[in-house]
């Protein structure tokens, strides 16, 4: 019986794929656990219409990844944070606050977990970190923290 997943079962296959599937496993276990639908017409149109759609989101993200990595070559983020003797800062400069200087001074909305530091900023200076968007699509973004 051809069945098309509703979820991932292990040793069968993924979420949307259809399936071959034995009549008594299918009748008595994918399909009253509403792991699977069978594979009538209506059901397959609808799959392929739920995959077309997902594509084309995907697309979507994909291109707003881009521009945001394209935005992010222009931006310089000015940061200004309290430090003691030696130029050391009390405290890091975070993601976190990162995040919120760039959305607050470009508008740019970037989660605080997609901007990789390698280390913690813990001194006055110009810094470029790399921002993961997705998709494998990696800006570069440039801080400058400066004493306030």
């Amino acid at each position: 019986m051809k069945v098309i997943l509703q979820q991932d079962v292990k040793g069968q296959g993924k979420r949307g794929q259809m399936i071959e599937a034995s009549d008594g496993y299918a009748r008595n276990f994918l399909l009253p656990r509403k792991l699977a639908v069978e594979a009538t017409a209506d059901n397959v149109n609808k799959m392929k219409m739920q995959d077309k759609a997902r594509r084309a989101q995907e697309e979507a993200e994909k291109a707003q990844a881009q521009a945001i990595a394209e935005k992010l070559k222009e931006c310089t983020v000015k940061i200004t944070a309290k430090a003691g003797a030696g130029g050391r800062l009390f405290g890091a400069v975070t993601s976190k606050e990162i995040a919120d200087a760039l959305q607050a001074q470009f508008g740019l909305s970037v989660n605080k977990s997609k901007i990789v530091q390698e280390e913690p900023i813990k001194s006055f200076g110009g810094y470029e970190l790399k921002c993961k968007l997705g998709y494998e699509i990696t800006g570069t973004l440039k801080v400058v923290v400066s004493e306030e």
